[in-house]
């Protein structure tokens, strides 16, 4: 399958704008290759890291395609064509078949393109020899998302973990990445082997660089952790929401805390973590985290590079796993965030502790709807999803209902008889109840007969044998 493009170029962009100036958005090339299942992702070492269930998912070519064009617009480039490549037998040195290398540089020369997107893990070799025969600059798939989460990061914690991962990259890379490797260094009357000694130098500068960042970044584990420590203290639940990119967490994010984070129609919009405080129906409050999407064959080192992010999904009391139900591939893209989740050593089907979210449900015809409210309903226990717009709201206050009911309890009947030294908890009582009935004794007491959570129940009973022993 060919795309090609023809769309105006916007103002700014490009891999090599660093934002201060305006120009000319580069000119790329996106190549999908598609591969056998035995040569996928990962070889046989892909059994291990990736979800078992992941092969019964396979996502089509066409959504491959659709979301390496995303990737690449996320960073502003003008895609000037398109291709899915069909790959029999991965080449060591090009990965590509030679008639379709010679083919694609045809495409690049003819369009004017200065970058080549592979989507696809390429080897320091591989990159080095399709960057000589198509005379352009290629990218592979971990390295375009490692330019995307470049751009995005917006705190030094961000910024930090981005070079982690980008310097991890690059580490097996020297022998392309930096030219002046082949300059022969002379001394005392005789040349020295082709840059062989500066290879030497540069290593140990860049790995003398990966170790100062991870003590910077140990620095914000230990603050991270002193603010969860401070958090337990005061022991509001967190609630973290995941998902695969663009499923719509932030725009979920924003509907139920009202903040104000990006979220726009992109892969990777919102990088950085965000904590924000919601206080639910009954006086229950809770700590809502959104964080870092998730995506197919996410490289290991920049998984590792964020674990200091990903904590907090880790350390949440409940997680709200967001799924683009729209998508034809959310299946495939659920697995993909399942088996990044496992990685994390969060338990597959814990369904105490995980609700799925089905967003986007205003996208859906009348019969895809009516097929997702049948599907929920017809969940047992806790393994029931919930389906939400967080664009228009529907659904939002069912979900608030589930955390609540998760965290704190489902809504009991409770009736108590506070004594006149216990009046001070009639404030704490009515924010943390509902259809409160109040009714006056000639002693002085007062029955009041309500609705309340049992956690709330629970909390009510030790501060009324605290109020009662004052």
């Amino acid at each position: 399958m060919t795309r090609e493009t023809t769309r105006n170029a916007p103002n700014t962009g490009g891999i090599a704008d660093n934002g201060t100036t305006a120009r000319e958005a580069t000119r790329a090339v996106v190549i999908v290759p598609v591969l056998p299942q035995r040569f996928a992702e990962g070889g046989k070492s892909d059994a291990n890291n990736r979800s078992k269930f992941q092969h019964e998912f396979q996502r089509s070519d066409d959504a491959r395609l659709e979301e390496a064009e995303g990737l690449a617009r996320a960073i502003d480039l003008d895609i000037v064509h398109s291709d899915i490549v069909q790959v029999s037998a991965p080449r060591p040195a090009t990965l590509l078949g030679t008639g379709k290398v010679e083919s694609i540089a045809d495409i690049i020369k003819a369009s004017h393109a200065e970058l080549v997107i592979v989507d696809h893990s390429l080897t320091p070799v591989q990159q080095r020899n399709l960057e000589k025969e198509w005379n352009a600059k290629v990218l592979d798939r971990t390295g375009l998302i490692l330019e995307i989460f470049g751009r995005r990061a917006q705190t030094k914690e961000g910024a930090l973990q981005v070079e982690l991962a980008h310097l991890t990259y690059q580490k097996g890379r020297l022998v392309r990445s930096w030219t002046h490797l082949e300059r022969q260094r002379g001394g005392g009357g005789f040349l020295g082997g082709p840059g062989e000694t500066q290879i030497e130098a540069d290593r140990r500068a860049l790995q003398e660089k990966i170790l100062r960042i991870k003590r910077e970044l140990e620095t914000v584990v230990r603050t991270r952790t002193l603010h969860r420590a401070k958090r337990k203290k005061v022991p509001h639940p967190v609630v973290a929401l995941v998902g695969y990119t663009n499923a719509g967490k932030s725009t979920l994010f924003n509907r139920l805390t009202g903040a104000g984070v990006i979220a726009e129609d992109m892969l990777f919009a919102t990088l950085d973590p965000t904590l924000r405080r919601i206080k639910l129906e009954h006086g229950e409050t809770i700590i809502l985290s959104d964080t870092v999407g998730f995506i197919s064959n996410l490289p290991t080192h920049l998984v590792a590079a964020f674990r200091a992010t990903l904590e907090e999904v880790v350390e949440a009391d409940l997680i709200l796993h967001v799924r683009d139900i729209s998508d034809p591939d959310t299946a495939a893209q659920a697995e993909d965030v399942h088996a990044i989740m496992t990685s994390l050593g969060i338990e597959r089907g814990d369904s105490k502790r995980i609700i799925e979210v089905w967003n986007k449900i205003d996208l859906l015809d009348d019969a895809g709807r009516e097929a997702t409210q049948r599907l929920s309903a017809a969940a047992t226990g806790n393994e029931h999803p919930i389906p939400v717009s967080a664009i228009t709201g529907e659904g939002v206050d069912a979900l608030l209902k589930e955390i609540e009911d998760r965290i704190a309890g489902k809504l009991t009947k409770v009736k108590v008889t506070l004594q006149h030294n216990q009046m001070r908890l009639m404030d704490w009582i009515y924010q943390h109840s509902s259809n409160v009935k109040r009714k006056d004794l000639d002693d002085g007491s007062i029955v009041l007969t309500m609705d309340m959570t049992v956690g709330s129940q629970a909390m009510l009973d030790e501060k009324m044998v605290s109020a009662g022993n004052r």
